[in-house]
């Protein structure tokens, strides 16, 4: 548990990683009103790849543009949007395990009972590979879900 808090602490200085005001607090997105940075949810969900998508396969699902890698992704997302959204708006898992909503990298990310988790990862730190360390998937889930339940509403 010692290791936990001063990934914490590391975490909290990593503040400058965390997500600047965006007008969609909920959604991991920058400006451009893109999701999971032009990858496709159903590839992460469907087939545990990290696919980037192409503009001409996008759908909008509330107001958040997302791509696919062909038409038939397309058609499936679009028969049910809500089963193929990130955990946590695609903020890093960790992160809002911490209590914090950080970007992540794409390729990073986790399928785990039906969802599909995003995580940080830079020169200073694995944020997948520290929430499988601690191998307590359904612990640090039920953290996260408290979290995020007063995170998602906020700017940063």
């Amino acid at each position: 548990m010692k290791t936990l808090k001063s990934i914490l602490l590391v975490l909290a200085v990593l503040g400058s990683f965390s997500v600047s005001a965006q007008n969609n607090m909920a959604n991991n997105i920058d400006n451009s009103n893109i999701a999971l940075q032009g990858y496709s949810p159903v590839s992460y969900l469907d087939l545990n790849l990290a696919q980037r998508g192409n503009k001409n396969f996008k759908s909008e699902y509330q107001k958040v543009v997302y791509y696919f890698t062909s038409a038939e992704q397309k058609a499936t997302f679009d028969k049910n949007p809500a089963k193929y959204m990130p955990q946590y708006g695609g903020f890093c898992a960790f992160g809002i395990y911490a209590g914090a909503k950080f970007r992540v990298d794409p390729n990073k990310f986790l399928v785990k009972d039906g969802k599909y988790y995003l995580y940080l990862n830079n020169i200073e730190l694995d944020a997948k590979q520290l929430w499988l360390a601690e191998n307590n998937h359904q612990k640090l889930k039920n953290t996260a879900d408290k979290n995020w339940k007063k995170l998602e509403k906020t700017h940063n």
